[in-house]
């Protein structure tokens, strides 16, 4: 994307979901749909503009006139059952396959219930044979690496990295800009698998895993990788903060509720809101009334 375009609201968009839930208060109060939600996308390219010049448009058009995609896809995820076990590619392997890119992200633990988990990785010494023969006999999960999660985690999820999710957390989810998903095994679900592309891609050692927060200055770096660098920012009483962005991406409220001054105004910030900063080199200031917590998600320069 281009420079000299101000912060813009999206409003979210839903995907349905059979692990989803019909009620993801306090984030949303409403989600337009009687079916099962299990991602709220932010930064979607179906997402509608709400403020601004592009107001009413699409990120993807917008994206079009501005010279390029918005590089990150972020959401929330709120599963009320077991998501699949699944692989994402890395780039070469998506291009090889035919897709646009890979699909490398993380995982900040919005909520979480006690002992609650989610699976990261395959255990020592299971390779693609073990992960075949699994998928017939029912046994994946027990080949996987169950990882404890608590509220303020961020994970890696490395591409290549054999995942699933399960009830318990709400999880926001930066990643990039692609939906390539490889289904490896469903809980007996009458879903599409796709096991010969996800034995193809799947690693057996990867990066993934928590990654430890770092205190920097004014805010908390919670990951910084290739493909994107998530911050939290947490102000105490009512103040005026500035964020620098270094490349393309957004501010998603967590806590409270803030506005992005921008020359054409404010744009209001709350929980499960995206602002999107579609210009590299911006300075944002953020106005707070009481105590706000917020992520700022970047795709690096």
């Amino acid at each position: 994307m281009t420079t000299g375009v101000a912060p813009f609201g999206l409003k979210a968009w839903f995907s349905e979901r059979v692990w989803g839930k019909s009620d993801l208060k306090p984030w949303f109060e409403e989600t337009g749909t009687k079916e099962l939600v299990g991602e709220a996308w932010l930064t979607g390219p179906q997402c509608v503009v709400e403020t601004g010049p592009f107001a009413g448009q699409t990120l993807a058009s917008v994206g079009e006139k501005l010279g390029g995609e918005f590089p990150l896809l972020v959401k929330i995820l709120f599963p009320a059952d077991k998501l699949s076990v699944q692989v994402h590619p890395d780039d070469a392997q998506a291009h090889a396959l035919g897709e646009t890119r890979g699909k490398t992200e993380c995982w900040y633990v919005l909520e979480a219930e006690p002992g609650a988990t989610v699976a990261l990785g395959l255990k020592p010494g299971v390779g693609a044979k073990e992960v075949a023969a699994s998928v017939d006999s029912g046994t994946m999960e027990s080949l996987m690496e169950h990882v404890p999660v608590s509220v303020g985690d961020m994970l890696f999820v490395d591409a290549g990295t054999v995942h699933a999710i399960g009830p318990g957390v709400v999880l926001l989810e930066t990643q990039q800009t692609s939906d390539v998903t490889y289904r490896l095994y469903d809980y007996g679900r009458p879903r599409e698998l796709h096991l010969e592309k996800g034995l193809q891609v799947m690693k057996s050692h990867t990066a993934a895993g928590k990654i430890a927060p770092r205190v920097m200055d004014g805010f908390t770096r919670l990951i910084e990788q290739k493909y994107f660098v998530v911050d939290r920012f947490d102000v105490a009483s009512a103040s005026e903060v500035n964020v620098a962005f270094d490349g393309p991406g957004c501010l998603v409220g967590l806590t409270g509720r803030g506005a992005v001054l921008t020359a054409d105004g404010a744009v209001e910030l709350r929980p499960g809101k995206a602002v999107v900063v579609p210009a590299s080199g911006a300075n944002v200031t953020v106005e707070t009334g009481s105590s706000v917590s917020f992520a700022r998600c970047v795709a690096p320069a």
